[in-house]
């Protein structure tokens, strides 16, 4: 039976939980302080809600002291107790990636009570500095990868405090550094790029092979002398790249699509589910966010595009008989079977580097943006053409405008400069 001693405006609690080796009684105490908005009632309800947990989390041995519990070991907990029920599991393999190979590192042998933000902002700040990267790049972390780790640290000091184990977060009272060199995370082509780039995907490249051994299907090595080889690009790549540009998919609801989710006579594309790679699995579900699942308008060109490739994957399905393996997915490897997550990712990345290969003048480049860079230029070319940031929101399919708006907020910025500038042109300066 837990035992409540109001000391001025909060409440202490203390719970009997056994005895010790030597026979002294064990007693854990919290502290509840109501909050000053609510009414008497309120506030005793609240009371009794806070003292039927607490006593619960220490029957059941869920209860934990911050001054006790290391941050690596409460970690541990949180995964267990708390995203496991709460989070996608890919969510959670990329949550534990960074917590192995960052956070934990780093202040995984302090106290949950003795985390101060001194701490994390030192931690904050050597993820910016040159050598600390693991893969041998040069310079530190990007700000994006800094505010990975804040948000999944936050994340668990925050639980940490739900469950009474320390008063308060100290990740609240820390900010993120800038990283000179990252003007801006939100990498795309602009519009004379992008037009580039559809024009990079219609045309033929000339690859070298060099001089290499073989080996065919009875074991035997074989020589192949060097060769030149001129390949387009195939065509359920071209569509995989248009519709991640002209309707602002990413890659996972992209590699989940299947023919069933095309509107041909509506132009429409349905976005119900997504894939990832995770734990060396291809796992295909919907999306964590009901926001997520949408339906895209396309233009008329992409769904004639896609009729062309629909008949070319039924023909590719008859002529390989008892080896096809498909499930009526639209991206596909050699066998009918889902494309690989990574493999758009390699692709784009491939072309970008041949079509820069053909290409002398280096401001004529294309940049070397990430494959999610091509949803970013969807939404920065939208809201240039003045597209209202409610439409550009639910073609992207963000849960609130505001997730739009802080995202693109650099590209709203030069909206705005024009317009003063247009009034400037319309208002003043005929005037002059």
């Amino acid at each position: 039976m837990a035992t409540i001693e109001k000391r001025g405006n909060s409440y202490r609690i203390t719970v009997s939980n056994g005895y010790d080796s030597s026979g002294k009684q064990i007693r854990e105490k919290a502290t509840f302080t109501p909050d000053p908005s609510l009414t008497p009632k309120q506030q005793q309800k609240a009371l009794e809600r806070f003292v039927f947990e607490f006593e619960e989390r220490v029957k059941s041995g869920k209860f934990l002291k911050g001054e006790k519990i290391k941050f690596e070991d409460f970690v541990a907990t949180w995964l267990k107790d708390y995203a496991e029920h709460q989070l996608a599991e890919t969510t959670i393999s990329a949550y534990k990636e960074i917590l192995d190979e960052k956070i934990i590192t780093a202040i995984g042998h302090l106290k949950l009570s003795k985390i101060q933000p001194l701490h994390l902002q030192s931690f904050y700040n050597n993820l910016l500095e040159d050598g600390i990267r693991k893969d041998g790049k040069e310079g530190g972390y990007s700000t994006s990868t800094i505010k990975k780790c804040h948000a999944i640290t936050s994340s668990i000091l925050s639980t940490a405090v739900h469950w009474q184990i320390i008063e308060s977060n100290p990740c609240e009272r820390v900010s993120v550094p800038k990283d000179k060199n990252d003007i801006d995370d939100v990498k795309h082509f602009t519009l004379e790029q992008a037009e580039t780039f559809l024009k990079a995907l219609d045309m033929s490249y000339t690859t070298t092979y060099k001089a290499h051994d073989r080996i065919d299907d009875t074991g035997k090595k074989y020589h192949v002398s060097e060769y030149t080889e001129t390949r387009s690009i195939p065509t359920q790549f071209k569509i995989f790249f248009y519709l991640a540009l002209f309707g602002g998919l990413r890659r996972g609801e992209l590699l989940a699509l299947t023919w069933d989710d095309i509107d041909f006579d509506n132009n429409t594309v349905s976005i119900t589910k997504s894939t990832a790679y995770t734990n060396g699995q291809i796992i295909t579900k919907a999306p964590k966010n009901k926001s997520s699942i949408r339906t895209v308008s396309i233009p008329g060109t992409i769904i004639d595009l896609l009729k062309k490739y629909r008949k070319e994957q039924q023909e590719l399905k008859l002529s390989l008989g008892d080896q096809w393996q498909g499930n009526n997915y639209i991206f596909i490897q050699w066998n009918g079977k889902q494309m690989h997550p990574t493999t758009p990712y390699h692709t784009f990345k491939d072309i970008i580097k041949k079509y820069n290969a053909t290409v002398k003048d280096p401001a004529k480049k294309l940049p070397d943006i990430p494959l999610h860079g091509l949803r970013h230029t969807s939404a920065t070319l939208l809201i240039a053409e003045n597209i209202d940031i409610k439409t550009v929101s639910a073609r992207l399919g963000h849960a609130q405008t505001s997730t739009t708006l802080n995202i693109y907020a650099h590209s709203i910025k030069k909206r705005d400069e024009l317009a003063a500038d247009i009034l400037d042109i319309l208002l003043i300066k005929k005037h002059i």
